[in-house]
């Protein structure tokens, strides 16, 4: 049997989020949209936004929606979108202007992490980093 899931998101303005997240994903798919909730697909994703959250209920940083791109074009387009209304932090994490916590990594990353001898490399040069440097990471194992 196979089983299909949704990542859900509660805010005040579900309508205002999926909008947000369209201007960013060029296959952002808006499959269906109610006075409770937007249903939306990007990167083959499924997530729904609910309205009326609770204002006292927050997003934080113990889930966190990982991005895995090639090149840093591409960490640079969504770290700077994101970071515009949001906040930057460690290691290629942020938290977009809804407290959404991202990780924007480059696909070299995962290369890097499971050799035994460039890992510890590439985790020193990563620790020292807010936004992936690909440049960098790529330099510092060598």
């Amino acid at each position: 049997m196979a089983t299909t899931f949704s990542i859900c998101l509660w805010h005040q303005d579900a309508r205002e989020m999926a909008h947000y997240y369209q201007q960013i994903f060029s296959d952002f798919k808006l499959l269906s949209e109610n006075p409770m909730a937007t249903v939306f697909e990007m990167n083959g994703i499924r997530m729904m936004c609910l309205n009326n959250a609770a204002p006292n209920i927050s997003f934080n940083e113990k889930i966190s929606l990982v991005l895995t791109v090639d090149t840093q074009e591409e960490i640079d387009t969504y770290w700077n979108y994101f970071t515009k209304e949001g906040t930057a932090g460690q290691c290629g994490w942020l938290e977009d202007k809804y407290g959404v916590s991202w990780q924007v990594v480059p696909r070299i990353l995962g290369q890097l992490m499971t050799n035994p001898e460039t890992a510890p490399k590439a985790t020193y040069a990563f620790m020292q980093m807010s936004k992936f440097d690909v440049k960098k990471l790529e330099e510092a194992v060598r």
